[in-house]
């Protein structure tokens, strides 16, 4: 494959995808570290409810990647679906700023959710394409990439927390359409870098049915995409049942296509994506208590007075995003580094060192809070499991989605891809239901309240989900001698 002229050790093409991810993490992270406090601040939802509207709202971002990455995968390529989605993302975020009407507040969502599900898989299998089969820089690409997305994420949840608690709701999430408008722009001037790769697949887009071309169906498509986001956000209870019932059929199409229309390694390779997908649920369950119950523990039950100043509770998300790009560059030569003299981790202990960082983290917490007298946590001990968690996803996130992108074959690598961000959403499900079990009381709770009740309810959850996520850890390490011999040397 002709790629680009390289730029630091790297296709130029991948800085491109860098800035474009960038820009649209800004966009994300900045709205979602608002969200939930937005929920039971503004709109005086309960904190019950407001978990199941986060969880939903999160897990529909999440699934909405499958269907874009196939429309892109049959008929648009990347660069006219990453287009397409960062449109509806503008369009999505700037109506984030209008206040006063909950429609409209729940229509923003939907446009969010849908342009994500355009523009998300599509970047990251582009990034995947700038690499030959075996290049071993690959491993460190995706973690560039990724140091990028949490760039991004960083200064959004500085900034965009900062103007929607102090300021205004509407300058915190307006700031993030900015974001989002400054990501298409690079994306669109950066095409000459990736000399092609994000083109159409055949000329199958010009094609008409009923007179209107596949092109024009894959927009409309996306337009029903956005109104039934609409219907689901409203009516959280079902997004339950739809995965459910999503997961039964990716999972049965999976099987069926390893099976039958996949040589043996091939099909081994699958099995091997399709574990390593399952255990990426478990991790997104637990992480993603960030923007939720962590988001409302660190705004209720934490002291955040810094040098005299309180700190937003939403620009503690920031941490995550800050320790990532710190820690990224030296997570990316030691693979590189260990590789060289053959001592690389394989994927899946890479998987399982990941799950039991975020269990310790937890643990960390609840060791901090019930060493604390009276209500409030010392600040140290949040900074402490977001740190934890973050080496955590350093060790799977950007691991996962470049093991996705050289374990399948590439006939199927947008729909795999999909897939990961499908176990991604069924993550974020569960992570709503995991933070509603912190509530003191799931049939209603008046805001701000936080009393010794609640205090021990974040304990005993958060102590359970530790345990667990350290003891699949363990399981997926003893799992990995089978895994590595079905991986076929694609380490």
């Amino acid at each position: 494959m002709n790629t680009t002229t390289d730029f630091l050790g790297h296709p130029k093409g991948l800085f491109v995808c860098f800035a474009t991810e960038m820009w649209e993490r800004f966009s994300y992270y900045g709205m979602r570290a608002l969200l939930i406090l937005y929920l039971t601040k503004h709109w005086e939802f309960t904190d019950a409810t407001s978990y199941l509207i986060y969880g939903a709202y999160t897990s529909l971002v999440y699934i909405m990647p499958v269907f874009g990455g196939m429309l892109a995968d049959q008929i648009l390529g990347s660069k006219k679906a990453v287009t397409y989605g960062a449109i509806l993302l503008v369009f999505g975020h700037l109506g984030m700023t209008v206040e006063s009407n909950e429609q409209i507040f729940y229509l923003s969502l939907a446009l969010i959710v849908s342009g994500v599900g355009f523009l998300k898989p599509n970047i990251s299998t582009m990034v995947g394409a700038l690499y030959e089969e075996g290049d071993p820089r690959r491993d460190s690409g995706f973690t560039i990439f990724y140091m990028g997305i949490n760039i991004g994420a960083f200064t959004a949840t500085l900034l965009c927390g900062y103007l929607g608690e102090q300021v205004g709701w509407a300058y915190g999430f307006g700031a993030a359409g900015i974001g989002m408008l400054f990501g298409l722009i690079i994306f669109l001037w950066g095409q000459k870098y990736l000399e092609g790769l994000a083109e159409p697949p055949s000329n199958k887009y010009l094609q008409k049915m009923n007179g209107i071309s596949y092109e024009s169906w894959a927009y409309i498509s996306g337009i029903f995409m956005v109104l039934v986001t609409w219907f689901l956000v409203q009516n959280s209870q079902l997004v339950g049942q739809l995965l459910g019932g999503f997961g039964a059929i990716f999972i049965g199409a999976w099987l069926l296509y390893a099976l039958f229309r996949c040589a043996p390694d091939e099909r081994n390779r699958l099995i091997v994506v399709g574990i390593l997908i399952l255990f990426s649920l478990i991790f997104w369950a637990l992480f993603e208590q960030a923007g939720s119950s962590l988001n409302i523990l660190t705004d209720r039950g934490v002291n955040r007075v810094i040098f005299g100043w309180e700190v937003p509770a939403s620009m503690f998300q920031s941490l995550n995003a800050g320790f990532i790009f710190t820690i990224a560059p030296l997570f990316a030569m030691l693979w590189i580094a260990l590789a060289k003299r053959n001592m690389e981790p394989s994927t899946p202990i890479k998987f399982s060192i990941g799950i039991i960082f975020v269990g310790l983290g937890f643990l960390a917490l609840v060791y901090g809070m019930s060493s604390s007298e009276g209500l409030q946590t010392g600040v140290f001990w949040i900074i402490l499991i977001y740190l934890l968690h973050t080496l955590g996803e350093l060790c799977l996130s950007p691991v996962g989605l470049s093991s996705v992108t050289k374990l399948s074959p590439q006939r199927i690598v947008g729909f795999m891809m999909g897939m990961w961000f499908f176990a991604s959403a069924a993550g974020n499900y569960v992570a709503g239901l995991i933070a509603r079990a912190t509530a003191s009381d799931s049939s209603g709770v008046s805001n701000d309240v936080f009393d010794l009740t609640q205090k021990q309810s974040f304990m005993d959850v958060y102590t359970d989900v530790g345990l667990m996520a350290i003891g699949c850890g363990i399981f997926l390490a003893i799992l990995t001698p089978i895994l590595k011999k079905l991986m076929h040397g694609a380490n």
